[in-house]
């Protein structure tokens, strides 16, 4: 890996010869399999792709062509959808093919909000329908039907036969695209059977049905177990903490969400949680599940022979992109996923993919990557969309953006949030005593800003981080690392950009 990439750690919680797994939600995502087939950096053709098909001029769908075809039903889905209706391309032309149960919705809500417990408002659809997370409509199904959206719940592609153009769904459909937007994001990697990992009780939070099946676990719950220490983790284990529930942290490294968090950081969530009633079980790998004489489980078995007792188990241990049955248009052997162009082009003519599935060029550090975030989701799918329908030829120029958003209940003593831009890579000079504010600062040899990291800023200083990010300017390591406070610290970054250090 180049010293530009961010460097996210292997969290490995089962020893290598039976079980190993990623850290979730990783900004760079390497997936590795031997089966995938290298192809080359970017589609050869510098045209917009569009493919002829002849569709019904009707919103009744009663034949299987379809000009346009989404794939997937999640965040990505939501936007593109508001996209085609923007260009008044969608009326009886756009299909989408689900196998969720619901309309597209912002997925950041499952591991917040949603999993509050009933006397402290939880978050429930249809409230956080796409597009309500960048402030756009509320798009319900009946904004679906409002717009002659044909989509297809509970009926995922099976088949895609890439020479015909068609596309099988479970029921047995045949669809007929001209356009295909593979939008199907990922799925949770999962412990095996064997130690345990499909016990009832057992947990993992993608989607909505999940979330549901885990509020059922919480109501009953008195001793909760959250494995991995990234962002799962993390958010899970505070909404637990607004259950009052026995809730323990268990995850392999030093300290939680490593590709992020410095030691000295992560130390003050560490402490904040402690203050919630949350134990952290650190540096330790997992063994196995075993149920109670119920059939649920009841323990977790760790490596170095101690247990640990829990009715509900949580398991965030990372994401894999969902590429079936897509492999024939190409994969990116290095950080997993769909390989695409700067445009969201396949190698094949027609073939878009968006969002969480999608190995992009990251033109701002000239390298391939792969982003689980939503903010990736939304971005990546109206470029699509804009690419396939206008003359738009612009190269996806993204930032990258993560946040997070926990104990925000009702009656909670603290509201945590914090947002990341930009790369974590080289020096960190941190800044703040975290009551309420802290920030980190990434930069390089030359004293460059590469990376910015804040908790609990106002919206003003939120919006400065981007511009910094962006701007990477030279600043004085000394008087930063002298700022007697947060807000002097920012003003030193904003004056950076003042006096030319983006030259």
């Amino acid at each position: 890996m180049s010293s530009g990439a961010v460097l996210w750690r292997m969290a490995t919680f089962l020893s290598p010869s039976s079980w190993a797994v990623r850290q979730g939600n990783s900004f760079l995502c390497p997936s590795n399999p031997s089966s995938l087939k290298r192809i080359p950096r970017c589609p050869p053709s510098i045209g917009t792709f569009r493919r002829s098909l002849v569709v019904a001029a009707s919103s009744s769908f009663a034949n299987q062509n379809r000009e346009f075809v989404i794939v997937g039903g999640g965040n990505a889905a939501g936007y593109a959808a508001r996209t085609f209706v923007e260009h008044g391309m969608a009326d009886g032309r756009l299909c989408i093919v689900s196998k969720e149960a619901v309309a597209p919705y912002e997925r950041p809500a499952l591991t917040k909000a949603y999993l509050f417990p009933p006397d402290k408002k939880p978050a429930r659809l249809p409230g956080f329908h796409t597009c309500v997370g960048s402030g756009g409509e509320r798009q319900t199904p009946e904004w679906y039907k409002e717009h002659g959206i044909e989509v297809l719940y509970q009926d995922p592609v099976v088949d895609f036969d890439v020479q015909k153009q068609t596309l099988t769904t479970s029921s047995g459909k045949l669809l007929k695209y001209g356009s295909l937007i593979i939008s199907t994001g990922c799925a949770a990697v999962r412990f095996p059977e064997k130690i345990g990992g499909d016990l009832p009780g057992v947990h993992y939070v993608r989607d909505v049905a999940d979330a549901d099946s885990l509020v059922s676990s919480l109501e009953r719950a008195k001793k909760v177990a959250i494995i991995g220490g990234g962002y799962i983790g993390m958010e899970v284990a505070a909404a637990a903490a607004g259950w009052n529930l026995d809730t323990t942290l268990i995850f392999p490294e030093e300290h939680i969400m490593p590709r992020l968090f410095t030691p000295s950081l992560a130390r003050r969530y560490e402490e904040l949680y402690q203050k919630n009633g949350i134990w952290f079980a650190k540096g330790i790998l997992i063994d196995k599940l075993e149920a109670g004489p119920d059939g649920r489980v009841a323990t977790v078995v760790l490596k170095n022979g101690s247990t640990i007792e829990a009715d509900t188990v949580i398991v965030g241990i990372g994401a894999k992109p969902v590429v079936s049955p897509f492999e024939v248009v190409g994969l990116n052997t290095d950080v997993g996923g769909i390989q695409v162009d700067s445009l969201f082009r396949t190698s094949v003519p027609g073939v878009f993919a968006v969002g969480d599935v999608a190995a992009f060029p990251l033109k701002i550090y000239d390298r391939m990557a792969r982003v689980e975030h939503v903010d990736h989701a939304r971005k990546s799918a109206q470029h699509c969309v804009r690419t396939l329908l206008t003359a738009h030829t612009q190269p996806y120029d993204y930032l990258p953006y993560f946040y997070s958003r926990v104990f925000e209940y009702e009656g909670s003593a603290r509201k945590v949030w914090w947002q990341f831009y930009g790369d974590n890579v080289g020096d960190t000079i941190e800044v703040g005593n975290f009551d309420p504010k802290i920030a980190n600062f990434w930069l390089d040899p030359d004293s460059r800003l590469k990376g910015m990291f804040l908790e609990s800023g106002s919206p003003e200083e939120f919006a400065l981080l981007p511009q910094l990010a962006k701007s990477q300017p030279v600043i004085d390591k000394a008087k930063l690392r002298s700022a007697s406070s947060v807000e002097d610290a920012l003003e030193i970054a904003r004056s950076s950009l003042q006096i030319g250090g983006t030259v």
